[in-house]
């Protein structure tokens, strides 16, 4: 489907505005979607326009901010459905404020996600990166490797995705805790949960480092020049959550000084990184281009997703993941 496109059923109303993006993949049940409602696909330059009178926004363009500007159209809006489990990039002050009910993909890539972080753990302890280099230099040469069982791992966010890797880890035999707003000592997932206003202090017992936290006002940053000081020499920090996670100025020094002495990455702050960006030239540095939770048929997955709550919707039923806008997350349920 390209800009502007429409299917609708006899019904002319309502009407749902799919937001995608130039040569993006069509959603997989396009057609399926058209004999429940009007269905209106457009760009990002013809949002505003598209909006006026619809009750219904689709992010397939996932990482759009378009909605900001265009929010003068959304005269009619009462939920947005955004195909990604972050928010951060389409929640703006008139959303947050608005009625508007705001939806995600949680629950799709908690245990995508989950499996690569598993395999960045096993990689880092059985030197993989180094054995590839090493392969390709036409080099034998014998290293010992870690041991997984036994080691720890810090989780720092508690959601779906962080509680599946959790569970992942534990399989393998770690130890894991989390990092999250509040500490507990009970928690059925991470066991132990420590306070992320004082990760500093509890940073250092972890072997494996995991941020998989939504990206807020209170987590932008979160792991800087102070955090990483603290944090073993022999620590690897795993970063699966948003790049703004992260000072990477204060990670590259740290880096290049060796405390931590490794890093995967997947989430950077600038995305495509930059060619001329010093992660690149990084023997310690994993990198992958934010695909640790595409795996194949997610776009299936997430379309079927917001086919499932539109059904419930139209329906009059309770809509599935619904986002807290001022905490920027599907809160836990009790």
């Amino acid at each position: 489907m390209t800009s502007h496109t429409r299917q609708s059923s006899p019904q002319a109303q309502p009407r749902v505005v799919v937001l995608s993006a130039p040569g993006a993949p069509d959603l997989p049940n396009a057609d399926a979607l058209g004999e429940l409602v009007a269905l209106d696909v457009v760009h990002a330059d013809g949002l505003g326009e598209a909006l006026h009178g619809a009750s219904m926004l689709l992010l397939w363009d996932f990482f759009s901010a378009a909605l900001r500007d265009a929010w003068w159209g959304a005269d009619a809006l009462e939920w947005v459905h955004v195909a990604a489990a972050g928010v951060d990039a389409i929640l703006f002050d008139d959303l947050r404020d608005s009625d508007v009910v705001l939806t995600n993909a949680h629950g799709t890539f908690d245990q995508p996600i989950a499996e690569y972080v598993a395999a960045a753990v096993l990689a880092h302890d059985k030197r993989l990166h180094e054995s590839a280099a090493l392969q390709r230099a036409g080099t034998w040469r014998h290293r010992e490797t870690r041991r997984t069982a036994g080691s720890q791992a810090l989780v720092i966010g508690t959601g779906g995705i962080g509680r599946a890797i959790a569970r992942l880890l534990r399989a393998l035999g770690m130890q894991v805790r989390g990092g999250g707003r509040t500490a507990r000592e009970d928690d059925p997932d991470f066991g132990t949960v420590v306070p992320t206003d004082s990760l500093a202090e509890h940073i250092g017992w972890a072997d494996h480092v995991v941020l998989v936290a939504p990206l807020t006002q209170g987590t932008r940053g979160l792991i800087d020049a102070q955090v990483l000081a603290a944090m073993k020499p022999s620590a690897h920090l795993i970063n699966v959550g948003r790049g703004a996670l992260v000072d990477e100025d204060a990670l590259i020094a740290a880096l290049g000084s060796g405390r931590p002495s490794a890093a995967t990455l997947d989430v950077f702050m600038t995305e495509p990184l930059p060619s001329d960006h010093p992660f690149w030239g990084m023997d310690n540095v994993a990198i992958s281009a934010h695909m640790c939770g595409d795996v194949l048929g997610w776009r299936d997955e997430l379309a079927a997703q917001f086919e499932d709550n539109l059904r419930r919707r139209l329906a009059g039923q309770p809509l599935r993941n619904v986002v807290d806008k001022n905490l920027g997350y599907v809160p836990r349920p009790n």
